[in-house]
């Protein structure tokens, strides 16, 4: 087994077999993760469980989400450590409890606003929250739009439209804000991460990335970007060096400082398939969430899948 991946201050060792599940349990698809104050693991996924929750050494503590939840797909946790959980599959952001009480429910379960329409919502990814604690909601598969809301769910702008020019999007899927204000949205299939002002206003964007697909902000004034590099299906490039998935780590300028793991995808020690989904906590470890199910006939055509399959990794940040 590999002993470390990654380089310099960004080394770190896998935690082989994190996340033990209750007998006969599986993940499937786990889309998004988040950490709590206290290093709780909230591993939003689309098994029988929508919410599985552990602790920092992987025990199992609860689920929930049975019957609430459709297909997740992004989770944000707020500092009044509330969850934003975007449902792709029904359309709707809702703010809940750690314990899956929901207090705000944000579109129309089961409702989709109509194809790139630009209204609210149709197959929304992600939600952020801004310093003043408006809402900014990434839409998503059926939108090339970010939304943004007031704290009540008021519905204040929206911005963007289809194409590839600045401020426009080609699969908008994942969103942050950072303490000053800036936004940064995934805009995947462009291959960049876009920055914008609280209002839309385009400022900056970065490019050398390969299908951004996760998106978490670190600590501090001036945060790391950790990044989730979907990497290749295309059967003309899949098997390309040097594009595969992993996670990455780029500065407040986007100046990419590591690539995490092995550049081809697989399933050994140090390989991921589709990191869609990250968290880091208050150690600096890494929480890598893949959608394995969805991408392995992609990524591996004529070979039976696994079963299970690994869909969620933890990096060890090095001493």
């Amino acid at each position: 087994m590999r002993g470390t991946i990654g380089t310099g201050q960004f080394t770190y060792r896998v935690a082989s077999g994190w996340g033990r599940l209750p007998e006969g349990w599986e993940l499937k698809d786990v889309a998004a993760v988040a950490v709590d104050r206290q290093d709780r693991v909230y591993v939003f996924n689309r098994g029988a469980h929508p919410m599985i929750v552990f602790d920092r050494e992987g025990n199992f503590l609860r689920s929930w989400g049975e019957g609430l939840f459709q297909r997740a797909h992004g989770i944000h946790i707020g500092p009044d450590e509330t969850l934003w959980c975007t449902d792709d599959g029904d359309h709707t952001v809702r703010q809940v409890t750690l314990d899956g009480r929901v207090l705000l429910e944000l579109g129309i379960p089961g409702k989709p606003a109509p194809y790139m329409s630009g209204e609210p919502f149709h197959r929304c990814t992600h939600t952020a929250l801004s310093p003043q604690g408006d809402i900014y909601v990434s839409d998503g598969y059926g939108n090339a739009r970010v939304h943004k809301f007031a704290p009540n769910g008021k519905h204040l702008l929206s911005w963007g439209e289809p194409g590839s020019d600045p401020g426009q999007f080609n699969i908008v899927h994942n969103i942050c804000a950072d303490p000053e204000g800036w936004v940064y949205v995934a805009d995947r299939e462009n291959h960049r991460v876009q920055v914008l002002d609280g209002n839309g206003r385009y400022e900056a964007q970065w490019n050398n990335l390969h299908r951004p697909c996760g998106l978490v902000l670190g600590a501090g004034k001036r945060p790391l970007c950790y990044i989730g590099e979907l990497g290749p299906q295309m059967s003309v490039n899949r098997r390309v060096p040097n594009l595969g998935p992993r996670p990455s780590i780029a500065d407040s300028e986007g100046r990419v400082l590591a690539r995490v793991g092995d550049p081809h995808a697989g399933l050994a020690a140090g390989q991921f398939l589709a990191p869609h989904g990250l968290a880091v906590d208050s150690r600096g470890d890494i929480y890598v969430g893949e959608v394995s199910y969805t991408v392995w006939p992609q990524l591996f055509p004529d070979e039976a899948m696994p079963r299970p399959l690994r869909s969620l990794q933890k990096l060890l940040k090095a001493a």
